[in-house]
């Protein structure tokens, strides 16, 4: 299994678990859709307390990054350029290494080689709300989702599509209260997930922005589920960005890198969306050439070729 978490200045996490997963609800089960405008109520409710006090912080969060000119959202320009050789050499990194493991019942920082993985059933996403989240915001996050499942379709070549049933990629959009009590609908949506992935997500910490956990079982490296968790209380866009890394990790690209430019696969939170550079990782991942559960040394070269055809063979 892998998960990967968004954490402060970009800080993402993938661990090999075997299993793992999340999910997300109160008191009441999570709507397949937004509700529709004339049913929505005339004021949404207010922010309970707690959440309240989080949306102030990541609105300020944001509000630093962009100052400093980080959460770029043009997908990388003239300014970054990268060759073939980069561009296979990032892919290495980020679709063949983990960069957390269980110890226990805990995730900890310890960087593995993993084999390739990837989905070979079509993805049915599915976005959920908790019940606090307001209806305006569940309209802009089901269109964000939808549209970006689209683009994840072109990218990969895979089949890859948004839903109101079916789904095996389950995207959560929580309040804190709400994610506490995930617990049970986690270990629903995904059977067989680790104490230690629940408990990653039951006891989220504030500097943890995000979350997505895919099962793989049997070890031949095919997903057969996932689901992402994504704070409620952000602000727009770091909402947005925590969309298009989680929703791109939970396809197989699973860990960070420092060299990664341009990429959201970055702990810089220099791009805050999908980059030109991340939408070819996500072509050569899927590629028929590659096979889920190759190893860095046998998709090596495989991985060179590709790269080389994407870029124009530029070195």
């Amino acid at each position: 299994m892998a998960v990967n978490t968004k954490l402060r200045a970009a800080f993402t996490l993938v661990a090999g678990l075997g299993l793992a997963g999340c999910g997300a609800m109160l008191t009441s089960p999570l709507p397949a859709t937004p509700p529709d405008a004339a049913s929505a109520p005339q004021a949404p409710a207010a922010l309970p307390p707690e959440s309240a006090r989080l949306a102030a912080y990541y609105q300020r969060v944001e509000d630093g990054l962009l100052v400093q000119g980080l959460l770029r959202t043009d997908g990388g320009g003239p300014d970054v350029p990268y060759s073939s050789r980069q561009l296979a050499e990032t892919f290495e990194q980020i679709a063949l290494f983990e960069e957390y493991t269980t110890s226990g019942n805990r995730l900890v920082a310890r960087r593995n080689k993993s084999n390739l993985q990837r989905w070979r059933d079509p993805v049915v996403m599915r976005v959920s709300f908790g019940a606090s989240i307001p209806a305006d915001q569940q309209q802009r996050d089901s269109d964000a989702v939808n549209a970006y499942a689209r683009r994840l379709a072109r990218a990969t070549g895979h089949p890859v599509r948004s839903a109101r049933s079916g789904a095996n990629f389950n995207v959560l959009i929580l309040n804190e209260a709400e994610r506490r009590t995930i617990g049970p609908l986690m270990r629903r949506l995904l059977p067989g997930i680790s104490d230690a992935a629940v408990e990653s997500a039951v006891n989220m910490p504030r500097s943890t922005y995000c979350a997505v956990y895919a099962i793989a079982p049997g070890g031949k490296g095919e997903f057969s589920g996932a689901v992402a968790i994504i704070r409620g209380e952000h602000p727009d866009l770091l909402r947005l960005s925590c969309i298009h890394e989680e929703l791109a990790q939970g396809l197989g690209l699973g860990n960070d890198s420092p060299s990664a430019r341009p990429s959201i696969f970055n702990d810089d939170e220099e791009f805050g969306l999908l980059t030109t550079m991340d939408e070819q990782m996500l072509s050569i991942l899927y590629d028929r050439r590659l096979t889920p559960g190759m190893t860095a040394e046998t998709a090596r070269p495989i991985i060179r070729d590709i790269a080389a055809e994407l870029t124009g063979g530029s070195s």
